[in-house]
């Protein structure tokens, strides 16, 4: 006789499964995020290792061999296929995440328009909105006319036997995976079980038909994609899109690429005909600079292979509170915390009584080392209240002993900032630098109490 069903809890968080509930998830140690799920697959009596079928012996073949090159899918939008390394993969399967309204949507109905005019065939799935939603996006886009095969649908049996009839789909959009259901699971959409088959169920289509497949995906409020993380070790490529609200600038990032590198971004610009590709996004990120108030620095920033400069400003003012403020916008702040020890115990210069503000301009997030520097000269220009020349760049890694240390890439750098039209440059003693190709005027420091000697007096 079968073994009946029984109710398991699972958490939405982590995917961590129990028998009880609890109200806080003893795995993650996030609150209310057990959901109660039928174990329909439970394993019928005597099975086990002894119980299993015997399967079927299977072909082994060496490393060394010929392998057939994969022709790519290009987009028609030139910073998708550079995060993705050129192009689509038939046959992967490619997750977006992303902020509600940041753009997703929108960037995949352009991919598809895109692909769907070049002849192939293309399948969008939505699951959130309806026909008439999607088509009048479409509209305001201005890609109404494209040829692309639109269905609202959430059963997931009811898109593979569609996507099984006719001609091989080139590319399936399903926006977003956490609306789908499967009827033999109880659990509601969303849930981590009816997420997993899902995602499981439409990769083995994906994989054995060789069609793309590319899945939209909820965020939680730390800004991760919502669900396990077997979700994205089970898809190919993860990208998420990154940008504020109150800035058009969106940023493309790869954290996941098995066909590419994971170090790249695309810039784009949220406009009224869609999202529109930056060419140049330093131009767009300084456009706006006021050089003449203290307190902003230029980053000669790399983004992957693409030299990226932007502007960085701080604000150092007097506190009335106990505690002085520390508010960071688009940096770490346990760096900044990091680099105001490192000005006070190597340079003579305290923020003990001071509020400090640092912000990346633009709505970039940094997380390169080379942008300490930078980010030191913005603060010593505020709170000596001394304006940094028009055209100084800034790139450096600062280390616990004030010594700043080399960065990579320092002749990309320079060559962008020459290019942006800037004549100055503080960077690193150490790291070589092919001056030939340049017209710069190099300052290289050995440590930052230089810097701070020249722009701030010591306490």
């Amino acid at each position: 006789m079968a073994k009946p069903a029984r109710a398991t809890f699972v958490c939405q968080n982590c995917g961590a499964v129990f028998s009880r509930w609890t109200g806080k998830c003893a795995s993650c140690e996030e609150w209310n995020t057990l959901v109660e799920e039928s174990d329909v697959g439970a394993s019928p009596p005597g099975t086990g290792l002894a119980g299993l079928s015997r399967g079927r012996a299977v072909a082994l073949e060496s490393l060394s061999g010929s392998t057939q090159t994969v022709q790519r899918l290009p987009t028609g939008i030139t910073e998708l296929d550079r995060v993705t390394g050129g192009g689509i993969v038939p046959g992967s399967a490619l997750l977006i995440g992303g902020e509600p309204g940041i753009g997703k949507s929108t960037l995949l109905l352009q991919v598809a328009a895109s692909l769907g005019t070049a002849g192939q065939r293309v399948v969008y799935f939505s699951g959130e909105e309806a026909v008439a939603q999607v088509r009048l996006r479409a509209e305001r886009l201005g890609l109404a006319g494209a040829p692309v095969a639109l269905a609202s649908e959430t059963n997931l049996g009811n898109i593979l036997a569609t996507l099984s009839e006719g001609r091989r789909p080139d590319l399936v959009v399903i926006d977003s995976i956490q609306t789908l259901w499967a009827e033999a699971l109880e659990a509601a959409p969303g849930t981590v079980s009816q997420v997993r088959a899902a995602t499981q169920a439409l990769i083995r289509f994906a994989k054995s038909q060789g069609s793309a497949l590319m899945l939209v995906g909820h965020v939680t409020k730390e800004g991760q994609i919502a669900g396990p993380k077997v979700v994205e070790h089970m898809v190919d490529t993860v990208l998420y899109f990154e940008g504020d609200r109150g800035h058009p600038f969106r940023i493309l990032r790869a954290v996941k690429n098995r066909f590419g590198a994971t170090d790249e971004i695309g810039v784009f610009e949220m406009a009224g005909q869609g999202l529109r590709e930056v060419a140049n996004p330093s131009e767009l990120f300084l456009g706006d600079r006021d050089s003449t108030t203290p307190g902003s620095a230029v980053f000669a920033g790399i983004e992957g292979t693409r030299p990226l400069l932007v502007e960085i400003q701080a604000l150092v003012a007097p506190s009335t509170l106990g505690t002085p403020r520390r508010a960071v916008v688009g940096w770490d702040a346990s760096r900044l915390a990091m680099l105001l020890a490192v000005l006070d115990a190597r340079c003579g210069v305290s923020f003990g009584q001071n509020d400090v503000y640092l912000n990346v301009a633009g709505g970039l997030k940094i997380t390169e080392p080379a942008a300490d520097l930078a980010a030191a000269a913005a603060l010593l220009s505020s709170i000596s209240g001394v304006a940094l020349p028009q055209n100084q760049v800034f790139f450096g890694e600062i280390s616990l002993s004030g010594a700043v240390r080399a960065a990579a890439h320092m002749t990309t750098r320079l060559k962008e900032a020459q290019k942006l039209g800037f004549r100055h440059a503080v960077l690193p003693q150490a790291g070589e630098v092919d001056e030939t190709a340049l017209t710069l005027s190099l300052e290289r420091i050995p440590h930052l109490k230089r810097l701070a000697e020249q722009l701030a007096p010591c306490n």
